[in-house]
């Protein structure tokens, strides 16, 4: 009976340590690598599905009244051929989600993105229009669906988070 109490006592106090996040002194550097870890593989198979390259260009996410807007443009006025890619890639885009293709998004975040489920069961009442910029292209994304408009706006905000992109996740005007 005398060695159960102490060792009811330690569960209880592993159990509580674990409850205010003290299991492990390294706990925030492990976390911290975890996320650089997850950023950098976005990054590769980001560049490997786009055919562009994430250090010549930035991405840019927009939440709107009526859907939102997934942006890329050069980070260098003078490269052409990035420009030229990222209109490639934003065209191709454009018409995959209009067919309810997320395939790409799901193979650089390596899982199902929130939103995708309900915006490829409400495809048809989504408009994915490519739009040319100056500086790259831009996919529009707009629709009257409030269902619908709730999964763009989680799908873009997941982009967001896992682009690193400092975007905010309000939804404003265009």
């Amino acid at each position: 009976m005398k060695f159960i109490l102490p060792i009811a006592f330690a569960f209880a106090a592993s159990a509580f340590a674990q409850d205010k996040g003290m299991s492990c002194p390294m706990h925030d550097e492990h976390m911290k690598k975890q996320a650089a870890d997850r950023h950098a593989g976005v990054n590769e198979r980001g560049d490997h599905a786009m055919g562009f390259s994430h250090e010549k260009t930035a991405h840019h996410f927009r939440l709107l009244k009526d859907g939102g807007a997934i942006e890329v443009q050069v980070n260098d006025a003078s490269d052409s051929a990035s420009r030229n890619e990222i209109r490639g890639h934003l065209t191709h885009i454009a018409q995959m989600f209009t067919d309810g293709n997320f395939e790409i998004p799901m193979f650089i975040h390596d899982q199902v993105a929130p939103g995708i489920v309900v915006m490829k069961d409400r495809k048809a009442r989504i408009q994915y229009r490519f739009e040319s910029t100056e500086q790259g292209a831009r996919v529009r994304i707009v629709t009257k669906d409030k269902k619908a408009l709730q999964a763009v706006h989680e799908f873009l905000r997941f982009q967001i988070s896992d682009h690193q992109t400092g975007d905010t996740s309000t939804v404003s005007g265009f």
